[in-house]
């Protein structure tokens, strides 16, 4: 029989009616009563890390989640994450970086409507995600919709529907049914290196977008604030450079010791610096590829790299290098 922590952080489901609005309210052990009273192969105990709106959570939150996991991981076989939807992309991230080389599964679900509604998907989600962590899988996972996520690949789409979530440029890792659970592809071996953990993280991130019309002096105002700046450029990865150049200011930022990242505005496919003029430009200075990565993960991974150097070249080095199946870099996607 396995046995698994679930651990509760507030959102969606578990909030109820307050005077200003929905608010979480519904502890652990509360939630636990939601799921079916004959239990088929798990024993599951519960924790209540916090209680909040995801919309509240900080990078301090989600080294508490992995402390707790760290703290209980060897008395579980895996570990249940309820949490707010409009974060969870970041925090399963977060934590797929954090949480190096386990061996167990950590998923986390949430829902769109609260789990005492009499029309929820909060129960679906729920149960899903208890099912899935009693598989002989290793890594972090987003469960929602019957649907089963890779936790550097998840991204919300939708505010309201059920299917909320989506996988970005990387399969759907199964599809649950019921009590079916059906492999879309084949998930990575336990690790057999020790599980460890790693917090430090550097919040002095940045992410900004890019629009028609940005001043270049916004970057001299922001250049003493962050030590890590992501932007969000055009298409495959364009910076402007005519009429209003950002270029020369994005070299001060570089020159000053900030890490600056090249991401895309557009959802599905990833940057491509070097395809375009306006994005070779860019790329002749020492900027971060972020390839297919999405923005959810991008900046807590570049949080949790800065927490660990200041040194453009490791942070380089560290940002271009996959984990947790968080990017493919252009010449692999190339060969598919």
């Amino acid at each position: 029989m396995k046995k698994l922590l679930l651990l509760a952080t507030g959102g969606t489901i578990a909030s109820v009616e307050g005077k200003e609005g929905l608010t979480p309210g519904i502890s652990a052990d509360e939630l636990l009563r939601y799921l079916p009273e004959e239990q088929g192969g798990y024993h599951l105990e519960s924790k209540t890390v916090m209680n909040i709106d995801s919309t509240n959570m900080q990078p301090e939150y989600w080294a508490k989640i992995a402390e707790a996991i760290h703290e209980h991981y060897a008395d579980y076989d895996g570990f249940v994450i309820t949490h707010g939807t409009d974060t969870m992309g970041y925090t399963a991230a977060a934590l797929s970086y954090m949480l190096q080389n386990l061996g167990k599964p950590v998923v986390l679900t949430g829902s769109q409507v609260p789990i005492y509604f009499k029309k929820t998907d909060a129960k679906k989600n729920f149960i899903d995600a208890v099912r899935f962590a009693c598989e002989d899988v290793a890594g972090v996972f987003v469960v929602f919709d019957g649907r089963v996520i890779k936790g550097t690949r998840a991204v919300k789409m939708r505010t309201q529907s059920y299917d909320a979530f989506e996988s970005i440029n990387f399969p759907y890792v199964a599809y649950i049914n019921d009590t079916d659970i059906t492999y879309n592809m084949n998930v990575s071996a336990v690790s057999k290196r020790p599980f460890t953990i790693d917090t430090s993280l550097c919040p002095d991130v940045l992410l900004l977008k890019l629009y028609p019309g940005m001043q270049p002096e916004l970057f001299d105002a922001i250049k003493h604030l962050y030590k890590g700046i992501i932007i969000e450029s055009f298409g495959n990865g364009g910076i402007p450079h005519q009429e209003r150049n950002l270029l020369p200011k994005i070299k001060e930022l570089i020159d000053a010791g900030i890490a600056v990242v090249i991401t895309t505005q557009c959802i599905e496919e990833g940057e491509h610096l070097t395809l375009y003029e306006v994005g070779r430009k860019v790329a002749q200075n020492m900027i971060i590829h972020s390839h297919d990565m999405n923005t959810e993960a991008i900046v807590p991974k570049l949080m949790w790299v800065l927490g660990k150097t200041n040194d453009l070249t490791e942070v380089k080095r560290m940002m271009e290098t996959p984990i947790s199946d968080d990017m493919l870099v252009k010449s692999e996607i190339e060969e598919e």
